[in-house]
């Protein structure tokens, strides 16, 4: 089995803080998540986190232009250089101080940091320039706010950038040291300004200030004071200087929050703190939508380059929107929990993941695109368990409210109901392999509920437990059904004989999970005393022990007078799982560690870092006296929400002591730990739900995919033109796709006769088509206009020859997104056109109806005509034929 497992997504946490970046076409957005940033493909359907961390929350995320360099700031002020592309760091960097923005110049060249009063200028790093010992090189420091800075905006042409501060005034500043006359101070505002954005022209400057307060100055003369001062100075003798031409204001019973312009289309988007968004004109200051998403502050908006998508994020709900205006539509609508996950599971087919959370919700996770599929919210109280039936087609869930329900995963809805003889509380669940019954526990009883699937009947409890039953656990070959109890005893069923097959297993510890092997021939338990051990399910004798107490490295809390070497907290773990084959075994706890074992040597493996957040508690080692007062508590510990200026942010809305919802408001640090792991049904990877991160999914790495098609034939270009010569289309489209080359493939593609469509994508190999879907709705995208025909008897024609495997393989063909963008586009402007000339289209059709009425009329006397010379002629004389006619 292999082990290079890596990171490869973060689950459940959509947005936390700072700013949504887009990338260069607009189809892939990038957003913060804690520590961590994730990237969503918009177009493909597909999402992944960056592998690397940082030690707190990230604040801002500066990408540029060509989409190559990503640079991320946390809110100690470090910065992480990440190459975008190969997602490897380059650089780590510390600006000493909060960051408020950064923005890469349009050329690539520079950024601008906005660092407490200050605007700094740095040279992007570039392997074009002479060797230099550091990466980052200062070019400028600019100085003049008298307050904080809060953003920074560079104009189209690199030269001049915009800084707004807290002091209610903006300033522009110049690169280059030639231009430094048109350094000027804007004011005139009541509030913070908080945005400032130049139009397509650079000839117009907007200012938003915080209460909602939108300028619009322009470059022009001093305007006169009088009649004769009018007369005696011309226009162009007056000094020039930015002026404020226009004053519009948006009149809402809340502050203005974020906001973001689109220059080419003129169009501004602003977010408020009740989270209302609004979408205007400008100049005309006319307002286009006016829309909410939730009651809680709208705290980033971001447009993407063609100005057709708009990306909200909200912190304090975790919501993540990207929103279509022009259809009014969401292209992504994402939300993560509120309250952290109990329990996971894997679909057999490894496709899906499911967890369940204390807030009483269900979520289905496409394992593939990282997106949630379906959310579950029938349940009363916290959802403690969830498991699939074996064809996974069914999923069943136990619950604190006194509910174990089946859920139909086709048609998602809940068709079953399992309730006990009395009101219990479920805190476990297993299912029968065969799907027919379903068990659970209580800690309320001593008792194992067994109920029938079909009629959903209680069949029998099954007792011998002196204790609350806390763990059940069933194989996957037969109804062997192994369950612990707090009387320290395992204990393994026959649930349909309804017999013990042996003799109770005497544990000397509290046990906190088990799991079965997929056989169900070995069953591993873990206890308190930090203990995996390894039982033989039919004589009920140990087989291993695996001491995992110094494998755990569990972090010291912020209150903690001790190194984490000296702690005796969750030294343990809560939760085990199997591989599918049996040989491996990966357990974590309430620690920061994720440990894999293979079992039969009792080894460890590979052990993982749940996170490096500094932020959380647990994720400490070492003891630092520099943060611990005179009265013995840490610095990090005291409170200063109350010393910020705005009532906004002074705001606390958590209950005393709260440990659920936002972590962001909540007033006691959260711990970082692990509720459950289970390894996926491929072996290929494993997730692991994590009490403040998130839901962690580790893969192995699968870049490389080897294509034996064709393997005898030299490919090469010149190769692939023979064969098109050849009219061997089929032959020369995979060909073109092996190379890899857009031109070779427009080239092939765009030479196969309409005619011969169908055959091509009939006999199209299946793991060509998503590539072939993906060219065509590109090609759309790019060009609307040209083989538009063409292009969609592709579609119908490839739609018609593998719908059934594009249904089976949804989260592979995000390529279809494309085609539906451009239909949709294309539709409503058939739809409006035709609306709009429909009395031509009318008059055309009754002048096309006359005219062959006539046409019709001429055949019919020349035919009459021709009768009659045939009667005229002789019988047996030979009349020559008309042109174009057969002579019989």
């Amino acid at each position: 089995m292999k082990t290079d497992f890596k990171l490869l997504n973060l689950l459940g946490t959509v947005y936390r803080q700072g700013n949504l970046v887009y990338s260069e076409g607009g189809t892939r957005l990038l957003s913060p998540v804690g520590n961590r940033v994730t990237s969503f493909d918009l177009v493909n359907n597909r999402s992944f986190t960056y592998n690397y961390e940082h030690r707190r929350n990230i604040v801002r995320i500066a990408l540029n232009r060509q989409g190559t360099l990503m640079i991320t700031v946390d809110e100690t002020g470090r910065a992480i250089l990440v190459n975008a592309v190969a997602r490897t760091v380059l650089h780590h960097f510390n600006f000493l101080d909060t960051v408020q923005d950064i923005s890469f110049s349009p050329d690539g060249q520079y950024f601008a940091i906005a660092c407490g009063r200050f605007v700094q200028v740095w040279k992007t790093p570039d392997v074009g320039e002479d060797r230099q010992f550091a990466p980052f090189v200062r070019h400028r420091v600019y100085a003049g706010h008298f307050a904080d800075v809060t953003s920074v905006t560079w104009s189209e042409d690199s030269r001049f950038f915009i800084s707004t501060s807290k002091d209610m005034t903006s300033r522009i500043f110049s690169l280059h040291s030639d231009e430094k006359d048109v350094a000027m101070t804007l004011a005139g505002h009541r509030d913070y300004v908080i945005k400032a954005f130049f139009n397509d022209t650079q000839e117009i400057i907007y200012t938003l200030s915080k209460d909602g307060a939108l300028f619009r100055w322009e470059y022009t003369a001093k305007p006169a004071e009088d009649e004769d001062e009018e007369m005696d100075e011309d226009e162009d003798e007056r000094p020039m200087s930015w002026r404020i031409t226009a004053k519009n204001f948006f009149h809402a019973d809340t502050k203005v929050k974020c906001a973001d312009f689109h220059a080419k289309s003129n169009m501004l988007v602003v977010g408020f703190y009740n989270g209302e968004f609004r979408l205007y004109e400008l100049p005309e200051f006319t307002m286009i939508q006016q829309l909410s998403m939730g009651q809680n502050a709208v705290d980033t908006v971001s447009i993407n380059e063609s100005g057709e998508w708009l990306a909200f994020g909200s912190g304090r709900l975790g919501q993540l929107l990207v929103y279509e205006w022009q259809s009014e539509s969401y292209v992504l609508k994402q939300q993560g929990y509120f309250d952290r996950p109990n329990a996971l599971c894997y679909s057999p087919d490894g496709s899906r993941l499911v967890t369940a959370s204390d807030d009483g919700k269900i979520k289905v996770w496409d394992v593939s695109s990282g997106f949630c599929l379906c959310t579950f919210s029938e349940h009363q109280g916290a959802v403690t368990g969830v498991q699939f039936a074996k064809r996974g087609q069914v999923l069943f869930s136990s619950s604190m409210d006194g509910t174990v329900r089946a859920w139909d995963m086709i048609r998602f809805r809940n068709f079953r109901t399992f309730t006990a003889d009395k009101r219990l509380q479920f805190n476990t669940l297993a299912v029968d392999p065969s799907g027919e019954v379903v068990v659970a526990g209580s800690q309320d009883s001593f008792e194992i509920y067994v109920w029938s699937v079909q009629t959903a009947q209680l069949l029998d409890s099954l007792t011998g437990h002196e204790g609350p039953v806390s763990c059940l656990a069933f194989g996957s070959e037969n109804s062997v059904l192994a369950s612990a109890s707090w009387d320290s005893t395992v204990r393994v069923w026959n649930i349909f004989g309804r017999t013990q097959t042996v003799e109770p297993i005497e544990v000397t510890s509290d046990v906190l999970s088990l799991a079965m092997r997929p056989d169900s021939k070995e069953l591993a338990v873990s206890t308190l005393d930090g203990h995996v051990a390894i039982y033989d399910v039919e004589d009920a004798r140990q087989l291993h022990l695996i001491d995992g107490r110094k494998d755990i490295r569990a972090g010291r809390y912020l209150e903690d007078r001790f190194a984490s070497s000296n702690a005796a907290r969750s030294k343990h773990f809560t939760t085990v799982s199997y591989s599918r084959d049996g040989t491996a075994l990966v357990a974590a706890g309430n620690n920061n560690t994720i440990c894999m074992y293979d079992v039969a040597n009792e080894v460890l493996v590979k052990r993982f870092t749940v996170s490096q957040n500094l932020t959380l508690d647990g994720t400490q080692q070492m003891l630092n006296s520099s943060k611990i007062t005179s009265a013995g508590t840490s610095i990090d510990a005291v409170d200063r929400d109350g010393e910020n200026l705005d009532r906004e942010d002074r705001e606390d809305l958590a209950l005393p002591g709260s440990q659920r919802g936002d972590p962001l408001v909540r007033s006691v640090r959260a711990a970082v730990g692990v509720t459950a792991v289970e390894f996926s049904p491929t072996l290929a990877a494993f997730a692991a739900a994590t009490v403040s991160e998130g839901l962690l999914i580790f893969s192995i790495a699968q870049d490389v995919v080897f294509d034996p098609f064709d393997l005898d034939v030299d490919i090469t270009p010149a190769a692939t033109v023979e064969v098109l010569r050849e009219q061997e289309y089929l032959t020369a489209l995979v060909m073109a796709f092996r190379l890899n080359e857009r031109w070779l493939v427009q080239k092939v593609y765009e030479a196969v006769p309409l005619g011969d469509v169908q055959l091509v994508c009939t006999s199209l190999p299946q793991v060509y088509v998503q590539r072939l879907l993906l060219y065509i709705g590109e090609s759309l995208v790019r060009d609307d206009s040209a083989h538009m025909e063409y292009h969609l008897v592709w579609v119908r024609r490839l739609l018609a020859a593998h719908g059934r495997y594009i249904s089976d393989h949804k989260q592979e063909f995000g390529c279809l997104k494309l085609i539906q963008r451009f239909l949709s586009r294309v539709g409503k402007d058939v739809v409006s056109v035709g609306r709009r000339n429909g009395h031509v289209l009318r008059y055309l059709e009754g002048v096309e109806a006359e005219e062959g009425e006539e046409e019709d009329e001429e055949e019919v006397d020349e035919d009459e005509d021709e009768d009659l010379d045939a009667d005229d002629s002789d019988e047996g004389e030979w009349i020559a034929p008309k042109k174009n006619q057969a002579p019989f």
